[in-house]
């Protein structure tokens, strides 16, 4: 059978693409909103970035737990609509200017919150829409989806943005989540018949703990892949600042660039599973990984205007670097989740989505917050070249790890 035979993931895929086009916008949106509206710095931007993803360090690893315990799609569908809710409150906030970076900071850690559940839920929901022999190929198909959103999101957000101004930008992405959170509603599945969890929390969570870090692939995949969000996340928090203060490019012309990299990531999505068949899954996403360093550098080389070089010639070399990013992460994102849902047990699917989320966002609360530090206090291309350091570093470890001989046909039974 092919994937649009079933009816469940077609739905499931459907809310995952419309809520996928509205974060893009949010993305670019809150970033503008504390920049321009809000005149913050990039410490704030840091602040802001790391406040959406420290529930995932305080209740990573319990919500692994619980999602083991109950059924998901209700937790898709209530956390859609709240995620919905909370960003209409930032909305009329804005709107009667009574925001401030504290009242954002407390909405985005309420919004992390229900994040960290939905990604959980997401990721190990999908074993139960599609057989285990489809699972690449559904990964593939919700990336592509994400790299559309990614390629429109950005320079929707910027006309937007520019023209309506960020707060209805983020409402219209409220919308998209409740939208979302309604037609997962409708998804009907066969539910997993597991044996009960009788083991303390405790016991499970060091079961899940000892699944994810103690496998021969899973854990050295495990610990690079929260390295590289480290340094990721010092790259998002200063990207932003970086091209509309250093660069000069307008709100808009923000957007295209960053769709340059959802035309990557579509093309990397429509590469992935022929990638992974020809080269090997753990090859290619060593390729992936050791691609983003290159990439990087083209968008820290960029001159700005002032140094006596026409916009249009930063504005290729930001969208060529941002194309190869997003080019990397098309490739190795199916593989990636389509490997790690493969060889995981169905009632431990919860659990090690829950501790590598929980983990990799853990990392963006370190280094959105110090690429923000680094680039208020020695300038924004310092704290790039830092991330691309590490960066570079990542990628070699990667290729060295024995991660870089994973099959998921070998060890589909594990």
């Amino acid at each position: 059978m092919k994937l649009t035979d079933y009816k469940g993931f077609i739905r499931f895929w459907i809310a995952s693409t419309t809520s996928d086009f509205g974060t893009y916008i949010t993305t670019l949106a809150l970033q503008v909103l504390v920049v321009i509206n809000m005149q913050g710095s990039s410490v704030d931007v840091g602040w802001i970035n790391a406040s959406r993803w420290l529930p995932y360090v305080l209740l990573g690893l319990v919500a692994g737990v619980l999602l083991d315990r109950v059924s998901r799609r209700p937790v898709l569908v209530i956390t859609d609509i709240g995620r919905g809710m909370l960003l209409v409150i930032i909305f009329l906030m804005a709107s009667f200017h009574i925001i401030n970076i504290g009242w954002l900071i407390i909405i985005m850690t309420l919004f992390g919150s229900m994040s960290l559940f939905n990604d959980a839920a997401y990721q190990s929901f999908v074993p139960q829409l599609v057989p285990r022999r489809l699972l690449t190929r559904a990964n593939a198909r919700l990336e592509q989806s994400a790299a559309v959103a990614q390629t429109g999101g950005p320079a929707v957000a910027g006309a937007f943005v520019s023209l309506i101004g960020a707060p209805f930008a983020i409402l219209i992405d409220a919308v998209s989540y409740v939208f979302s959170g309604l037609i997962m509603a409708t998804i009907k599945y066969q539910p997993l018949r597991e044996k009960a969890l009788e083991e303390s929390w405790s016991e499970q969570i060091k079961e899940g703990l000892r699944w994810v870090y103690r496998h021969r692939y899973l854990g050295p995949l495990a610990f690079n892949t929260h390295v590289w969000f480290l340094f990721n996340s010092m790259i998002g928090a200063v990207l932003v600042n970086f091209a509309l203060t250093e660069l000069g490019f307008k709100v808009s012309t923000l957007g295209l660039v960053l769709t340059s990299a959802g035309i990557g990531a579509v093309l990397g999505t429509s590469f992935s599973t022929r990638a992974g068949r020809r080269f090997g899954i753990g090859r290619s996403m060593a390729y992936s990984r050791i691609l983003y360093c290159p990439a990087c550098i083209l968008m820290v080389l960029a001159p700005s205007p002032h140094q006596g070089v026409f916009l249009s010639s930063t504005l290729l070399i930001v969208v060529l670097g941002q194309f190869l990013y997003g080019f990397a992460l098309g490739v190795e994102g199916p593989l990636e989740m389509g490997y790690r849902q493969s060889i995981t047990p169905a009632r431990l699917q919860g659990r090690m989505n829950a501790t590598m989320r929980s983990i990799n966002r853990s990392m963006i609360v370190i280094g959105a917050p110090l690429g923000g530090i680094i680039a208020d206090v020695y300038g924004f291309r310092t704290a790039l070249w830092v991330a691309i350091v590490g960066l570079a570093l990542v990628g070699i470890w990667f290729s060295l790890s024995p991660m870089r001989d994973a099959q998921i046909d070998e060890h589909a039974s594990s």
